[in-house]
């Protein structure tokens, strides 16, 4: 029978890829009075957080805030700048980029789906020479736009958005591009503006450590444009109205006061920390958790070094053992949620989160529990991960203040 007043000693280790610990810090603006979203000072709350989440996309153009989860801003991505019928090259990464398309499926949408075979597609990053390839080859234009998605949560890979941008440019071919980053946001280097993507799609859950409720367009002018055109239905997610009233800190209906207030917290942590420390914190953990994973002689889901998430890492299981079973006597016996494997992945692997608010200690613990768990269930193991962690982790960074021994 469940014990529902059971509570474990201790926080419990949530290192699934998002959603990530909420800070306390988070959880405490939060809890701050709803005011009136009609009022003054939620017009200045407003204004603040528009313009800080366009730092953290790096552009210059509106970032629309929804009160929805991802996935509604994956469909108002879709549903502002496409009309029935329309052709859509989507590229297939993993778990959440087929999500995407079976979206754009029931949207009447014509998505065609490229990718490499088999598991091999989930191993690997987007290969633009594929979309170069098919967009020469649509001599009538008639693929409208161009969907892959950033970091795919599923696999532990990050794709190059500036390599694909490059791509349609090199294919002389006037298809938008739309990119899902919502596990890639605050963690992994995005240039919405850089990188000419015409609409970013992210999400509050991952690395803005901020509870799910809250998702993001960031739209470029080309967007926009097409927005004007697009035939597919939308009203609560059309961005004609929220960009207008957006320019006083407003929105068109009640959005998610206190999550906003929670958004304006997350954005001074991050901003202070600021961007590019944000980004080496996650590389460098990312990387002492893949030094653990190849000590144990165990595989990383990324088959391609150049293209590893600084987010999370897939650790496959050997031949015959069940990735779920292990993740679940992890669970019971050290109270430590883990990603389970999706869609063609189940029980081959699990998936250790390392982003948002994470650090050094907490990145052990968790490849301890791990290692404990692993050994627990039966798993032989080459070595403990746990020395080639510490050591990568106790060399001096710019950002620790630390200087080495003398």
């Amino acid at each position: 029978m469940l014990k529902l007043d059971f509570h474990p000693a201790g926080r419990h280790f949530l290192q699934i890829p998002g959603p990530s610990p909420v800070p306390d810090r988070i959880l405490r603006a939060m809890s701050y009075p709803t005011i009136d979203h009609r009022g003054p000072e939620f017009g200045e709350l407003g204004l603040k957080v528009l313009d800080g989440i366009k730092k953290i996309f790096k552009t210059q153009q509106p970032v629309v805030i929804y009160p929805a989860s991802g996935t509604g801003a994956w469909e108002a991505a879709l549903s502002n700048t496409l009309s029935p019928g329309d052709a859509v090259l989507m590229y297939e990464t993993g778990h959440f980029a087929t999500l995407w398309k079976k979206m754009a499926e029931n949207l009447g949408l014509k998505p065609e789906f490229l990718g490499l075979p088999g598991i091999e597609g989930w191993r690997r990053g987007v290969q633009p020479q594929m979309i170069e390839e098919r967009l020469r080859a649509d001599t009538q234009h008639t693929i409208k736009a161009v969907c892959v998605v950033h970091n795919e949560t599923s696999t532990g890979v990050t794709s190059d958005i500036a390599a694909v941008r490059h791509a349609i440019d090199a294919a002389g071919h006037p298809a938008l591009l739309l990119v899902d980053t919502i596990s890639g946001l605050a963690c992994a280097d995005y240039r919405h503006d850089e990188w000419g993507v015409d609409v970013t799609v992210s999400g509050s859950q991952k690395g803005l450590m901020l509870p799910p409720g809250i998702s993001f367009n960031a739209i470029s002018p080309k967007a926009m444009a097409a927005s004007k055109h697009a035939k597919l239905p939308r009203s609560f997610w059309d961005w004609t109205e929220i960009v207008e009233m957006n320019k006083t800190g407003y929105w068109p209906y009640t959005p998610n006061t206190n999550l906003l207030y929670g958004l304006s917290e997350a954005l001074e942590m991050i901003l202070g920390e600021g961007l590019d420390n944000v980004f080496a914190r996650h590389e460098r953990l990312a990387e002492a958790t893949r030094r653990a994973v190849r000590a144990w002689g165990l595989e990383i889901q990324c088959a391609d070094p150049a293209v590893y998430s600084p987010v999370l890492t897939g650790v496959v299981m050997p031949d015959g053992v069940d990735a779920d079973a292990v993740r679940k006597l992890i669970y019971e016996r050290f109270d430590m949620s883990l990603g389970t494997g999706l869609g063609k992945l189940k029980g081959r692997m699990f998936r250790i989160g390392h982003l948002g608010d994470c650090n050094d200690l907490m990145l052990l613990a968790t490849l301890a529990g791990c290692e404990m768990g692993l050994r627990l269930a039966g798993v032989s193991l080459k070595e403990s991960g746990l020395p080639a962690a510490m050591e990568w982790l106790s060399q001096p960074t710019k950002a620790s203040g630390l200087k080495a021994a003398a």
